[in-house]
């Protein structure tokens, strides 16, 4: 068997399992509209008025993954899923980041500063060292991976 003299039968086995919750929430774009030169033929007033705030809706995905011992399994599929549930889904399903959520008053709603509050979420409500890393897939090609430092 492949690989099995490396560990031995005494050694604990650390496996990880993970939870993909899909989200919708929507942020504001955190730059002027403005910056960009208007087409030909726009006014100056047209360019004023968007100056106004632009929000962008996104279908995301959140992945927790946490470390469990191959045997016996201490965190069960169905227990993540409550705490996925709890900390992504009451707090950020269909809410408006920037107005909804209080820790993006202060923080820049990015992906990153998602995976952000996620990770820090889901430390208090896991027990220490369980946590391994938050990924969130804004796109099917543009994924944040968070470990926590």
């Amino acid at each position: 068997m492949a690989g099995s003299s490396a560990h031995s039968s005494t050694a604990e086995r650390i496996g990880y399992i993970s939870r993909i919750q899909s989200f919708s929430a929507c942020h504001r774009l955190h730059r002027y509209i403005a910056s960009i030169p208007p087409p030909l033929g726009r006014k100056q007033a047209d360019r004023e008025s968007s100056r106004k705030r632009v929000y962008f809706k996104h279908l995301l995905k959140g992945e927790v993954t946490v470390t469990v011992s191959v045997t016996p399994v201490f965190l069960l599929f169905s227990g993540l899923k409550l705490l996925v549930f709890e900390v992504i889904m009451i707090p950020l399903d269909h809410k408006n980041l920037d107005k909804d959520v209080p820790y993006f008053t202060t923080v820049v709603s990015t992906t990153e500063n998602v995976a952000v509050y996620i990770w820090d979420n889901m430390v208090k409500v896991l027990p220490p060292g369980l946590l391994y890393e938050i990924k969130i897939h804004e796109t099917d090609k543009n994924v944040v991976v968070y470990r926590g430092e």
